[in-house]
């Protein structure tokens, strides 16, 4: 009797064991639906299920070389060979005792390579410095209606707004809810974005200004009051103006 007590608790021991394990089996299926879920929203490229260039790629991109960038090389070892060179408008930069090298669109640290590259069998594993003394200042252009059209230099941190300022203002003539700007996202590639200005202002949010890159374009279109007073004669005008005077 003492015997078939002690088979029943352990049929009862081994019962619970598997009960417990399909439970914790059950529970793990959810949560690795989750974890893949998860995965594909932070695909690279991609924000709410759609693919944007803007996300993609480096945030803060080193600066490429173009031409007329004046960039002063420095051997250590070798200072018959330091030399002060402009890229030309091919691309090619002359290098002292070495052929010329294409360096357009190089960041620095590859020019940096390029110039070892280019005197091997001349020096042996030299120390070069390669400092970028003159470039392409950054910079934003400002087009349609505003006080001065142009291109700006780009000093600091700007918003569209504070840019719009720098450009002298809005016209009478300007739509201020819909301004443009042109962000290039690659050599290729161009994403454009409507701004309110006239609501950022007046609601004073300024939390939704956006912050210029160097290369950005601003577009400024005309009101469409401007618009179709170009195309009404001139006595209309007047009486819209001053219905009284007559």
């Amino acid at each position: 009797m003492k015997r078939l007590t002690t088979i029943r608790l352990l049929v009862l021991i081994v019962g619970l064991t598997l009960l417990v394990a399909a439970i914790a089996g059950s529970q793990q299926l959810p949560l690795a639906a989750a974890s893949s879920g998860t995965a594909a929203a932070t695909k690279s490229g991609t924000a709410d299920g759609a693919w944007s260039p803007a996300l993609t790629g480096v945030r803060r991109p080193p600066y490429r070389l173009r031409s007329s960038d004046v960039v002063e090389i420095t051997f250590l070892f070798s200072p018959e060979l330091n030399e002060t060179v402009t890229v030309q408008p091919d691309g090619y930069i002359a290098l002292k005792g070495a052929e010329p090298a294409f360096i357009e669109g190089s960041t620095v640290a590859e020019l940096r390579e390029e110039i070892r590259r280019a005197y091997v069998g001349v020096l042996h594993d030299p120390e070069i410095t390669v400092v970028l003394k003159d470039f392409d200042r950054p910079y934003f252009v400002a087009s349609g209606e505003v006080g001065r059209p142009g291109k700006y230099e780009l000093r600091g941190d700007l918003t569209v707004s504070e840019a719009v300022a720098s450009a002298g203002g809005f016209t009478s003539r300007a739509k201020h809810s819909q301004v443009v700007l042109f962000r290039h996202v690659s050599e290729d590639t161009v994403e454009s974005r409507v701004l309110d200005v006239k609501e950022l202002l007046k609601t004073r949010n300024m939390g939704e200004d956006i912050h210029l890159r160097s290369g950005d374009f601003l577009f400024v279109p005309q009101n469409l009051i401007s618009k179709v007073r170009q195309f009404l004669p001139a006595s209309s005008l007047s009486l819209y103006a001053s219905p009284t005077q007559f």
